[in-house]
């Protein structure tokens, strides 16, 4: 028997154009002789649809779609992941499609993802189809992780997915089916889609192992895919485990990040980024994401030094434009911020330089970086990290703005892991100088992080083990963690939700993102 996998980059709601690559598809597997071809979960409409999966009128477009593409089924058999109405509600279905009609639908029954709660229900559970006389089980979503409730007349699984990624979840992910398919003595069958959706990037990864938990087929990560698997024929087993070093999941990430950002601009429509350019770590990575994602020619910097801004700084800035290859202007702010300064004065005047004269220099450099935005259709990138957005260590409108933040769900120290990852790949594009210095935003003279905040290897370690591992301050002091800060770096994460409910679209890269995974309420007065 010879099976098609087409891992494929779909749209949220473009029905039309997603029907059109599965047909697309389907006649590539009919002409490479293939009996089945499988396609991810919500092919048809792309995920995550949200509240488009309670809408009637798009759950039978879907629908409609899914019997266009059983006419392209007249020799070869498919099975297409869709959102379908029943009697109980929506649900998460697998299609069977074979001699130009749907044969089979096949419901996911477990649905624990959040971006799928309340918007669609539990179905019955997995079935076992004859197709080309073979017991296929055909499982949707997170059912595979149900697989000792599967009959034994069952030649192999297929599962259909979308399974989004997340740091660590590549090596988690293959344990979890060598776990399955070797304890369960079960062949697994898994296509996933790959894609930027939003917040969300779905990397594909599709492939196939065997019941002795020997990968036989294993797909490209974030790139579309397509393979014919013949199950008559030999093949050799690789038995690592992929991703699973600290380099591999640098490069995960750097790849994550780019298609999110590539996919957010090109699935609405947008072309050209720009970016605030202050010659720090921050929105030199940024940068660097936006060229990788977009190239060059569309992404443009701005450099607003204040009378608090260093030269180096400036020349840092430069030096990295040049060096990628981007547009720049210099745009000084030191004029619009005495005006505003001197409207003020009636109000401010006589009391000393605080967080007001800083926030009013960030939230001048939003506007001018908003006006490019409006006038040449520049999109804002935002270029903040996890370890500011947790502690509130940012203005808000100023620095907090932008349309999209593709780093905002990676940790400062990640932020240089990711920046030397950057450096060894594309020949030092960031210049050592911004490698090297002491992270500052320059709002007052000789201001540095380090001036109130710990080190910021220290900070991301508290921090880790707070959001991600769930741990209490108490456990945390106990690792050997010094109390003070641990209350102080606590106290500012839960003083600080207001500013996180304000932050701009970012794609999650983790497993524990703010406002999705790790949502704290935005009132309350726990361990104040």
């Amino acid at each position: 028997m010879k099976i098609a996998l087409a891992q494929l980059n779909y749209t949220i709601g473009d029905i039309d154009g997603n029907a059109s690559r599965i047909i697309e598809a389907i006649r590539r597997a009919e002409g490479e002789g293939a009996d089945l071809v499988l396609f991810a979960e919500y092919a048809v409409s792309g995920t995550p649809a949200y509240d488009l999966l309670r809408k009637t009128t798009f759950l039978t477009l879907c629908e409609e779609a899914l019997e266009s593409i059983a006419k392209a089924c007249s020799r070869v058999t498919a099975i297409v992941g869709s959102p379908l109405l029943t009697d109980r509600g929506p649900v998460s279905a697998a299609a069977v499609l074979r001699n130009g009609r749907i044969d089979e639908v096949v419901e996911k029954q477990y649905v624990s993802a959040r971006r799928e709660m309340g918007f669609i229900v539990g179905g019955s559970g997995y079935k076992v189809v004859e197709i080309c006389g073979r017991n296929i089980a055909i499982m949707v979503g997170d059912d595979l992780s149900q697989l000792h409730e599967l009959d034994s007349e069952a030649d192999f699984v297929v599962s259909i997915n979308a399974r989004r990624y997340g740091k660590g979840l590549l090596s988690y992910r293959y344990e979890t089916l060598r776990r399955l398919t070797y304890t369960e003595g079960r062949n697994i069958i898994i296509v996933n889609q790959v894609g930027g959706s939003g917040d969300l990037v779905y990397d594909g990864t599709s492939g196939i192992m065997n019941r002795n938990g020997h990968i036989e087929l294993f797909m490209k990560s974030f790139e579309e895919d397509f393979h014919v698997f013949d199950t008559l024929a030999q093949h050799e087993g690789m038995t690592e485990a992929p991703y699973t070093s600290y380099n591999h999941r640098t490069r995960m990430v750097y790849k994550a990040a780019c298609l999110g950002l590539r996919d957010y601009f090109h699935k609405n429509g947008y072309t050209k980024a720009c970016v605030g350019l202050s010659g720090g770590i921050d929105s030199s990575v940024v940068a660097c994401l936006a060229v990788g994602a977009l190239g060059k020619e569309n992404v443009k910097g701005l450099m607003m030094p204040s009378q608090f801004s260093s030269e180096g700084s400036v020349e840092d800035a430069k030096e990295l434009a040049n060096r990628l290859g981007i547009e720049y202007s210099v745009l000084p702010i030191t004029e619009a911020y005495d005006a505003i300064m001197g409207t003020l004065k009636p109000i401010t005047g006589g009391t000393e330089f605080d967080a007001t004269e800083e926030n009013i220099q960030s939230r001048i450099r939003t506007v001018l970086l908003m006006a490019l935005q409006n006038k040449d259709d520049y999109i804002l990138l935002n270029s903040s990290n996890k370890s500011e957005n947790a502690l509130g260590w940012c203005t808000l409108y100023g620095d907090t703005a932008g349309a999209f933040s593709p780093t905002g769900d990676l940790y400062k120290s990640e932020i240089y892991d990711l920046a030397r990852y950057i450096n060894i790949t594309f020949d030092n594009v960031i210049p050592e100088n911004i490698l090297k210095k002491e992270p500052s935003s320059e709002l007052r003279p000789n201001h540095k992080d380090s001036d109130i905040l710990p080190p910021y290897e220290v900070v991301d370690a508290i921090l880790y083990r707070m959001i991600e591992k769930g741990e209490h301050r108490e456990e945390i002091i106990n690792a050997g963690f010094d109390q003070e800060v641990v209350e102080m770096i606590h106290t500012m994460v839960m003083r600080n939700v207001k500013k996180r409910y304000q932050y701009p679209p970012v794609l999650r890269l983790s497993t524990c993102s703010f406002r999705h995974e790790c949502l704290f309420p935005l009132v309350n007065k726990y361990g104040y």
